[in-house]
Formats: C-alpha cells, structure tokens, sequence
C-alpha cells in the first residue's frame, strides 16, 4: 500500500497536476457563486412578483368595498381591471421566474457533470430545491388562489 492510501491527510491531485487541482477548486467555487446568484435573480422576481400580486389585490378589493359601500360606484370597474391585470402580471412573471430558474439550475448541473466526466472535477453535485425555490412556489400558489377568489366573486 503507498503513502497516499494509507494515509488520509495527502490530498489526492487530479491528474497528479497541483495546477490542475487549483484550477478544479476555483471552478468548484465558481459554480457555487453561480447558483447562488441564481437564487439572488429568484428571490428578486418573488418580491417584484409579490409586490404586484398584493398591490392588484389591493386594489380590487380596496375599490370593490368603495362601490359596495357606494363612495366610488364608477370606478369598480377600472379598479377591478386594473387590480386583475397587476395579480395576473405578478403570476405570470412568478412564473416565467421559476421556469427559468429550473432550466439554469438544470443546465448548471449539465455543466457541472461535463467537467466532473472529464475528470476536471473532484465530485459531481446533483442541486436540490432551495428555500427560495420553495418560497417561489408557494407564492405562485397563494397568488393563483387569489386570482381564483377574485374570479369567483366576478363570476360566481
């Protein structure tokens, strides 16, 4: 048995090259920083997506309480479109967030296992859902439910 197997402290160089192993630990790096820009682009469609979710239904039933109370009889119309189409714009764009984020983080890790195939890495990384992920979906949830309720009311 050599030296390198007995013992666990010698770190074992990829291709026997300490510039290669440099090189392999900065990329590691490098992917690291990457996901978790990613995550930082996600968490800042989830509060655009959340601010105009919230503001379109505040406003739907800001000026839905307005007409029904008659103070605003007129503008309950304008009101509910404009609510509807801020709820709708914040969905929407949730959406799209998500989906890109999936498609990056797949072709991150199609990356990632091209260079661990070629030996240039120490060890493949399958990314998980992250909170931020997990968040995203949930708001996604709770605005199509409120887009739902909205749609009951205008036509249930």
């Amino acid at each position: 048995m050599s030296q390198t197997e007995s013992d666990p402290t010698v770190i074992q160089l990829i291709k026997s090259d300490p510039n290669v192993e440099l090189s392999a630990n900065r990329t590691s790096l490098s992917f690291e920083r990457t996901r978790m820009s990613a995550d930082r682009t996600l968490m800042s469609i989830v509060r655009t997506s959340l601010s105009l979710i919230t503001f379109g239904f505040t406003i739907y039933q800001t000026f839905n309480q307005l007409a029904m109370k008659g103070l605003l009889p007129d503008a309950h119309r304008t009101a509910r479109s404009l609510g509807i189409s801020l709820l709708v714009l914040g969905i929407v764009l949730l959406i799209m967030g998500i989906l890109g984020h999936l498609r990056f983080g797949r072709e991150l890790t199609m990356r990632r296992e091209r260079l661990y195939s070629a030996h240039l890495l120490h060890r493949a990384i399958q990314y998980r859902a992250t909170p931020t992920f997990v968040v995203a979906s949930v708001l996604l949830f709770i605005g199509v439910a409120a887009l739902a309720s909205i749609a009951w009311r205008i036509f249930g």
